[in-house]
Order: structure tokens, then sequence, then C-alpha cells
């Protein structure tokens, strides 16, 4: 038997109520439970939410996301694109299944998103587009990855898995323009569906192409098909498309979730406070909050232990495991990866910022119901290992 002790404080908790479980079984006696008016209700509901009059699209997984995206985007083989090696593999693979080359860039030292002055470096001529995400919630300078994007005349996909409902200068991630935005609904995510994600864009063009695509290339949706009069089987194929489409049972679940969006928001912000305060004194990088008139969304409460802590990460993890506190890493850089790493010879080196980080890098549980007391349990067990 295993001398570790239960997990008594999870590295993350999902947040479902009855309005949740109420708006499934609905979906379940309704008879119809693939991608339809619930599906569109979400969309819609999504699209009110980020404003800036956006074009909202339900997908299975925000990996189907970034990959539709990337499709409607025109990029492909013979292309390259700016990808920050601090982030998770999606984010990179999306682009190598529509055949385009990676670029990864380093990261900045104050809050983990993308280097815009090593992405000029590292720039070739066949660069077309660049990939900002959105690292634990924070929400990136839009305004500055927009102007590098325009000078040098790249597509901007954004990778938000972690972003909703954050918010830049009182403009919501997602209505800033880019040619995609990308979320995650996965069951850790800031809302859930169990699995799934949105799209949002204001390009209408961009929009259709996604829709048509995330359904094996229809020119109708399967709810037109089978609610309107006429031959459900009369439809045609524009290209060969996916099967990436949301159901509708994960979006009644959704459309419970984004309900309580801003106060899932309140309750996550309020904890990573706490840890910040009762952190303070302890040889850590603790995450910034927002500048003021912007909002993080704090999916994540990433610390890096410091060199002189005297104590390495892998160890702290342990402690934590045997104190029965839930932990994980965000991330093992992309260029530390066998296949990043080999297919593009990255080198350590390269990615200074990224690679000091990942050294001390841990993620602390984080989630809207997380009491205080958990909040000083993994305080107090922090304390005795680093204290």
């Amino acid at each position: 038997m295993s001398t570790r002790a239960q997990t008594h404080i999870p590295f993350f908790r999902p947040c479902i109520g009855t309005d949740e479980i109420e708006a499934a079984v609905e979906v379940l006696r309704s008879g119809w439970l693939t991608t339809g008016p619930k599906c569109a209700e979400f969309e819609q509901k999504f699209a009110e939410h980020v404003g800036g009059n956006v074009h909202a699209i339900a997908v299975n997984s925000a990996t189907a996301g970034l990959h539709l995206a990337a499709e409607a985007c025109g990029i492909g083989p013979g292309d390259a694109v700016l990808v920050p090696t601090l982030t998770f593999t999606a984010t990179a693979a999306a682009f190598r299944h529509v055949g385009a080359e990676i670029i990864l860039v380093d990261v900045r030292q104050d809050d983990l998103t993308i280097d815009l002055e090593d992405a000029e470096r590292k720039m070739t001529p066949e660069c077309v587009a660049i990939a900002p995400v959105h690292f634990g919630g924070w929400p990136c300078d839009m305004k500055a990855i927009l102007a590098f994007a325009q000078h040098h005349g790249l597509r901007v996909i954004e990778d938000a898995a972690h972003a909703l409902p954050a918010h830049r200068g009182g403009q919501s991630i997602g209505s800033w323009g880019s040619d995609a935005c990308v979320f995650s609904f996965y069951a850790n995510k800031t809302i859930t569906t169990g699995e799934g994600g949105m799209v949002t864009t204001v390009h209408p063009e961009i929009a259709a192409r996604i829709r048509a695509m995330r359904t094996h290339g229809f020119n109708r949706d399967t709810f037109n098909r089978f609610t309107t009069i006429g031959a459900s089987w009369s439809y045609d194929i524009l290209a060969p498309g996916f099967k990436y489409n949301l159901t509708d049972l994960a979006a009644a679940i959704g459309i419970a979730q984004l309900e309580r969006v801003n106060v899932f928001q309140a309750q996550r912000q309020k904890i990573a406070r706490h840890y910040s305060k009762v952190l303070a004194d302890l040889p850590v990088d603790c995450p910034i909050t927002a500048p003021p008139g912007s909002l993080h969304a704090w999916h994540l409460y990433p610390i890096r232990i410091r060199p002189e802590a005297g104590v390495r990460r892998d160890e702290v993890i342990e402690h934590l495991s045997r104190e029965g506190i839930g932990t994980s890493v965000h991330y093992r850089p992309l260029h530390r990866m066998t296949y990043w790493r080999t297919r593009y010879a990255a080198q350590p080196s390269a990615f200074p910022v990224a690679e000091q980080y990942f050294e001390g890098a841990m993620t602390l549980p984080l989630y809207p119901d997380m009491r205080r007391q958990e909040v000083e349990q993994v305080s107090e067990a922090l304390h005795k290992v680093l204290g």
C-alpha cells in the first residue's frame, strides 16, 4: 500500500451546480443531443459576453478551434508561425496540422507572454502569423501584438484557452479584431463543458469558413438539415472538412457556466490575492496582477521557486504531495519536448527567460470553491519546505 497521503486538496475541482445538471437533463429529454438550438444559444450568449460584434463558433475543443482558425486563414505548407515556447503543445501542433512550420519564441520576464523583441529577431521571410498565448489568464498586450503584426503583415490567432473573462484596458480578450481568438472549456478551465471550445472573430468570411469546416465542410448544419422542411440529405460539401462540432448537451452546460463566469472570476481573484499575501515572505515569484482597467482571468496560479530557496522544484512538489496537495507545472517549454526540440534543433540558450522560469515553475491549486482554509493549508506546506 502506498505511503502517500490521499489528495485532500486536488489541483483542480470543477464547480458544477444544479443549473448545469438541470440544463443537461433538459437536453437529454429533448431528443436533440448534437449541434442544435442550445449550441446556437451558447454562441449568441458568448458573443454578447465578449462584445465587439464578434462571431462566435462553438467547437469540440480549443485544439480544434486553433486548427480551424489556421485553415480558415489560409496558413499552410511553406508558411511559418511565431509561437511562444511556454505553452501547451496544441498551440503549435494546430499549425503543423495545416503544414506550416513553427518558430519558437521566448517569453517576457514579467508576464510570461510572447516576447516581441525575440520574435523580431527570429522572424523569417516565411513568417505569416503570430499566435500569442494569454498565459494563466493574464491578458496579453494586444495593442502591441496587433501593431507588431500589422507592421510585419502577419495574421494573428490568439490562444485564449486560459483567458475567459480577461480584458485589457476594458476590452475583452476575443474582441480585439485579431483574425481569430480561441477559448477552451476543458474540465479545469474558467468555465467548462467537459470538453469544448469557442472561436471568436470579427471577420465574417473566417467565421463562415470555420462553421462549414467544423462539420465535414457541409453547406448546411445538421440542425438545419433535419428541422427544415425538405430533404435532409440535400446538402453540398464545400471542402473536405472535419468533425469538430460541439454538442447541445455540452452547450447547455456551457450556457449555465457562462452565466456565472464573472462570479467564478471574482472567487478566483480573491484566492489569488490571498496566495500572494501569504506567500510574500517566501523565496518564490508570484504572478503579477492585471494593470488598472484590466482583468486577469486567474485560470492558473503559477509560481517560480527562486534558486536561493535551496530546494529544487521537484522536491517541493513531492513535499506537497505527501501533505495531500495536488500541484502541476505550466509548462515544460516546447523546446524541451522531443518532437519540437528535434524538428527545430531547439537549444535552451535560445530561450533564457523560459528556461529560468521552468527550472522553478510549479502551479498551485486554484478553483472557485476553494476554501480559505485550503489556501492556508497550501501556504503552511510551502512554508514548511521553503520557510
